[in-house]
């Protein structure tokens, strides 16, 4: 049962209390019970293939095809959230070109390794031990405009018919290039014919083959057994599956998708930029329909881990990247950037940068901030324009309001920081935290030479170096006296 993602043990414990409760079975009925559980837990199954061991020579990089973004996310992690859309948790993701390289950068999948690409049929047989006797969807590591609500219903009517394979087609006004759907009179698939190998009868038919299938585990695997090679490339075909299903009187059918652009797969970067542009669209109308106003849809880009609550505005301009999560009411732009941030309710962030921080409700970023990874930042806070802040935490109430720099640094509520005051950290040799306890207030120009504690209730005078401690509703002046020497400009002119 483990193999179909049952716990033995929570069954047991399930049907014992049942019988306890309702009546007493026999041991052969307790049996048929677990047996029918797993029996509709098999059924149920899915695996997922996806093959991703191609070079992709036509991108012209040095980095795996599959590990290239679109929408913030590498493609195959696209094809990856489509599979776990269907139920698959762990796909299984071919690899071969690069593989170290994208085994280091996917998780959450299983592997298996095409050493030669010998073809599809090839790169399916290294995955042969993981299909199991449910559904087996094959899927490719560069086609990230896939949906899951398509190949849901793909998977229905593969079940419903009872087919040993289901093919996703689509009909193209010029098919030139793909692979041709031959189907016999009850409209069941014969073959599908290469177009180096097809007659102009067959050259002449608009379905093609997007070259993703669903299987049954069972029969791909004996079809796997009997494929060959003995073909003028010396590769195995996956294809070639369909026709062995065939040959054994077994039924294979066809699901034709209406929107082309699910099956395109990237080989060169105009793909990719036209996959990112159609991504783009249909992510932009979703926020739009969730209740986001997006001003300019044309100038900005969000990408498909954003989480974006109702009544935000996006203004033109902006980047929203990473696992970016952004409250009620927020006003994000112009011309700003935000990677992997947690934002509450009611924050305005215009001109700025963003970067893995967190953000209290009714704050204020910018214009002209720049927030590197680690901060903290409270609710009502002020961060205005030339404030740099970075691994810091920014108590409730407090702001900094221009052209200061808060590194490493520990800020109480209710502080204020005035116009020039410069966080110390770094030493030469390693960086020292500095800390401003509740309702303080800094001058300008003020150098904090970390380590050291400004305690609450305190006030550090304009132009201030801070060397030590200071105590308590304390005043701290470190300046050299003022000296006026009279007639001195005269004098020196």
């Amino acid at each position: 049962m483990e193999q179909y993602g049952w716990n033995t043990k929570r069954v047991v414990c399930l049907l014992s209390m049942y019988i306890k409760h309702e009546k007493m079975y026999n041991r052969g009925d307790i049996l048929s019970i677990v047996y029918s559980i797993t029996e509709e837990k098999k059924r149920d199954s899915i695996t997922v293939i996806i093959l991703a061991a191609g070079e992709g020579k036509r991108m012209n990089s040095k980095l795996p095809k599959v590990l290239h973004e679109v929408c913030g996310l590498p493609l195959v992690e696209h094809v990856i959230g489509c599979s776990r859309e269907l139920g698959c948790d762990e796909p299984v993701v071919v690899v071969g070109h690069g593989a170290k390289e994208v085994m280091s950068k996917v998780q959450g999948v299983r592997f298996a390794i095409q050493e030669q690409q010998l073809g599809t049929g090839h790169a399916v047989m290294q995955a042969q031990e993981y299909i199991a006797d449910g559904d087996v969807l094959i899927l490719y590591g560069d086609t990230p405009l896939a949906k899951a609500e398509t190949l849901k219903i793909m998977q229905e009517k593969h079940r419903q018919n009872k087919y040993a394979a289901t093919v996703l087609t689509a009909d193209f006004d010029d098919p030139a290039g793909y692979g041709r759907i031959v189907r016999d009179l009850e409209d069941n698939i014969v073959s599908i014919v290469e177009e180096k190998d097809a007659s102009e009868d067959i050259k002449k038919i608009k379905e093609i083959n997007s070259g993703m299938y669903f299987f049954e585990g069972a029969r791909l695997r004996e079809a796997l057994g009997k494929l060959t090679n003995s073909n003028a490339q010396g590769e195995y075909y996956l294809t070639d599956v369909i026709s062995l299903l065939r040959q054994e009187g077994l039924k294979v059918g066809a699901y034709k998708t209406q929107d082309h652009s699910e099956i395109i797969g990237i080989n060169n970067r105009l793909q990719l930029s036209t996959a990112g542009e159609l991504m783009k669209k249909s992510l932009l109308e979703a926020h739009m329909l969730n209740g986001v106003t997006i001003v300019d849809p044309s100038s900005t880009f969000i990408g498909k881990s954003v989480k974006i609550a109702r009544d935000v505005t996006i203004l033109p301009g902006t980047i929203l990247e990473g696992n970016t999560e952004i409250g009620e009411d927020s006003i994000i732009g112009p011309q700003s950037r935000v990677r992997d941030c947690i934002i509450g309710n009611g924050v305005k962030i215009q001109y700025s940068v963003a970067l893995e921080s967190t953000i209290g409700d009714e704050t204020s970023i910018g214009p002209f901030a720049y927030l590197r990874p680690g901060n903290k930042i409270g609710r009502h806070v002020k961060i205005g324009d030339f404030v740099e802040m970075k691994n810091s935490s920014f108590g409730d109430y407090s702001k900094a309001s221009h052209l200061t720099y808060v590194g490493d640094g520990d800020v109480g509520s209710n502080v204020n920081l005035g116009c020039g005051v410069v966080f110390v950290n770094y030493d030469g040799r390693k960086k020292n935290r500095t800390i401003i306890e509740d309702n303080c207030f800094v001058g300008c120009n003020v150098n904090l030479v970390a380590p050291v504690t400004v305690k609450k209730d305190s006030y550090v005078a304009a132009g201030t170096t801070v060397t030590k401690e200071v105590p308590e509703e304390s005043l701290a002046i470190g300046r050299a006296k003022q000296e006026n020497k009279e007639g001195w400009a005269k004098r020196f002119k």
